[in-house]
């Protein structure tokens, strides 16, 4: 009895830890104060042109310099119109790159790669960057739609969506997609974003219709035979089939 009553202490004491240390994902390094999820300068607003916007909490304590260079494109409206050039299920969606293709970002140098504690899991907001070089980072970035643990400390995560995730999942994939899902605007928490505006509905262009009375007259043309042609022939109706002969008894 003794024996399972420590058995069951020391599974319960695992479940504890094991809870603390997935709600300590996100805790701050150390040395460096911890970031509220509700400072408005530390918000990431995404509208997006399938509907809604998308609230990312910013990491200035694991990415710092990521962090500032997203901040200072977004408030320079680099973002404004780009589109989900590369959107892959059960993956991620990236973004970012004003040519739309993924092989540009903007005037300002690349970013020294900021590989941190913070894990690839769903909603994970990472910094794009090129196979062969870490320190490649600049403008384009992806948001994962499923945990994926294999990229840690090998991309810079500098955000986590806290809200609009089901607008993420809404957007379309393809690499790249027939009809990409566009950031109709970004904004910063703390620069006092407008609400959130729909686009306006592309416009139905209906078929052209013709009336009778629009249609022009069309030109009356009576043939008149050559002189001396002679009138074709009536042909004769197609021969019935022969009767089928009574057979002998």
């Amino acid at each position: 009895m003794r024996f399972i009553a420590s058995l069951i202490a020391c599974v319960s004491a695992l479940f504890v830890t094991g809870t603390a240390t997935a709600q300590n994902l996100d805790t701050q390094i150390t040395g460096r104060a911890p970031v509220p999820t509700r400072d408005p300068e530390n918000l990431w607003y995404l509208d997006l042109s399938t509907g809604g916007r998308v609230v990312i909490w910013l990491r200035p304590d694991a990415a710092p310099k990521m962090v500032d260079r997203v901040k200072e494109l977004t408030r320079q409206h680099f973002y404004d119109g780009l589109a989900f050039h590369r959107v892959i299920d059960g993956f991620m969606a990236q973004g970012g790159d004003p040519k739309g293709d993924g092989t540009s970002g903007s005037t300002l140098p690349d970013m020294k790669a900021e590989f941190n504690f913070l894990p690839h899991v769903r909603g994970a907001v990472s910094a794009a960057r090129t196979a062969d070089n870490e320190d490649s980072a600049n403008s384009q970035f992806f948001i994962v739609f499923q945990p994926r643990l294999t990229l840690d400390h090998k991309y810079t995560v500098f955000g986590r969506v806290i809200e609009g995730m089901d607008y993420v999942d809404a957007i379309q994939r393809g690499e790249p997609p027939a009809n990409p899902t566009k950031i109709l605007h970004a904004y910063i928490g703390s620069d006092n974003p407008p609400p959130y505006t729909a686009p306006p509905p592309a416009p139905v262009v209906a078929a052209p219709t013709l009336s009778l009375t629009d249609a022009p007259a069309a030109p009356l043309v009576v043939k008149v035979p050559a002189a001396g042609a002679k009138k074709p022939a009536p042909k004769a109706p197609a021969a019935k089939a022969p009767a089928p002969k009574a057979k002998a008894k």
